[in-house]
């Protein structure tokens, strides 16, 4: 691919972090600082319950590469950057390297499975702590580990593919076993990955000597792999009635005789179900975000660097309405400084908390503690649910 005609933000190291309350640099004194963030009543009549915003840290413990982590794909992998929206669609190349890649990386992506930070989230949503989740990520853990707990998909979800004419969605399952009917060749190859373990490893210089590089969502990349012997298939919707052109002609789409997308098609083509670089957020989701929110009294930002300004300027939005917000992130925070610039010093976590430890290791450390406090008489205030929205509407396979 050509030079990027937009900088991916923040690939560097972020300033380092600061931790609030100073007696948070401790585990014991994290989880008091949490504590008092959970169970103090909330600034200026705001409402009681806690909107989580979540990034892809906290999904490393399920064995998933992120961006902006200490073994993240921009510190380890100094060459990657990910296909951007409008190269999607405009290449047919493109397209191709994309699904080879995407088709290498599902079944590890497929088996992974939330982990303790997830599965703490939902037991901080039981203790009627936690009312909803803002998530970036793509893997729908949190929909897994909490279905329960409304969860609004910010850059949308890997489960499911969408055609970008007729925007119809398709199980990424059903994608998948089209991928391996199109490709015998390198159906052939990923089973001999799979059972040789290479992609099954989590340590990323085991995977390179194996001459595999594991990104984010699922992509896998394999240098000097044949990305142009690669196909995948049309929108089946489209290829039975092709829609119309925005100047009223009819979209062109055409297969092989195996159903392969020929290159001279204009419409039909299928991309993941995710808001892609260079994509716009839906105004829905944009609002029902803001919505979540506007009906909280807290927030607690989990595992992300907030680096994409659609992440940052919800955490900005809270701010700007008084809430205490804490954060759980290991390494530097976008402009973190400005959300706990004007605490009391001797505050002890009530009006904000920023820890640089592990999701996965502190959060269950945290609901037990939470969890005693109730038995001895704390109870946690009731949650409310703070999207007006039908949730059916709003939280129901929702393309970004």
């Amino acid at each position: 691919m050509g030079k990027p005609l937009m900088r991916i933000p923040y690939t560097e190291l972020l300033p380092p972090a600061i931790t609030i309350p100073h007696s948070a640099g401790s585990v014991s004194g994290a989880l008091a600082a949490l504590h008092h963030f959970f169970t103090a009543p909330p600034p200026h009549g705001l409402p009681a319950p806690t909107v989580v915003l979540s990034g892809a840290g906290l999904s490393v413990a399920s064995g998933l590469a992120d961006y902006r982590g200490t073994k993240g794909t921009y510190r380890v992998n100094k060459t990657y950057r990910p296909i951007y929206y409008h190269e999607f669609l405009a290449s047919h190349e493109a397209r191709k390297r994309y699904w080879a890649r995407s088709f290498l990386g599902w079944n590890s992506l497929h088996k992974a499975q939330p982990n303790a930070g997830h599965h703490a989230v939902r037991d901080l949503g039981r203790l009627g702590l936690v009312s909803s989740v803002i998530t970036q990520n793509v893997d729908s853990f949190h929909s897994k580990a909490h279905p329960e707990i409304p969860t609004l998909e910010l850059h949308g979800y890997l489960r499911s593919t969408a055609c970008t004419s007729c925007h119809h969605e398709f199980p990424r399952d059903t994608f998948q076993a089209e991928l391996a009917r199109l490709n015998p060749i390198w159906t052939t190859f990923l089973r001999d990955a799979l059972a040789s373990g290479a992609l099954d490893t989590e340590d990323p210089t085991e995977k390179r000597a194996r001459g595999i590089r594991m990104n984010p969502d699922g992509d896998v990349d394999v240098p000097g792999a044949p990305y142009s012997t690669f196909r995948y298939p049309a929108c089946p919707t489209c290829l039975t009635s092709p829609p119309p052109l925005a100047d009223g002609t009819k979209a062109i789409v055409e297969v092989d005789h195996e159903g392969a997308l020929r290159p001279a098609s204009n419409a039909g083509i299928l991309k993941p179900a995710v808001v892609m670089f260079g994509e716009s957020i839906s105004k829905t989701v944009k609002d029902a975000a803001e919505e979540a929110i506007d009906g909280a009294g807290r927030l607690l930002v989990l595992a992300t660097s907030l680096a994409t300004y659609s992440a940052w300027r919800l955490a900005k939005r809270a701010k700007d309405q008084g809430m205490p917000i804490a954060i759980v992130n290991i390494g530097g925070v976008r402009g973190e400084s400005a959300f706990f610039a004007d605490l009391d010093p001797q505050q002890s976590g009530a009006q904000g908390v920023r820890v640089e430890m592990s999701t996965e290791s502190l959060l269950p450390t945290l609901v037990d503690e939470l969890r005693r406090s109730n038995s001895q008489g704390m109870d946690a205030q009731p949650a409310v649910r703070p999207i007006r929205h039908d949730d059916a509407v709003v939280f129901k396979d929702m393309l970004s």
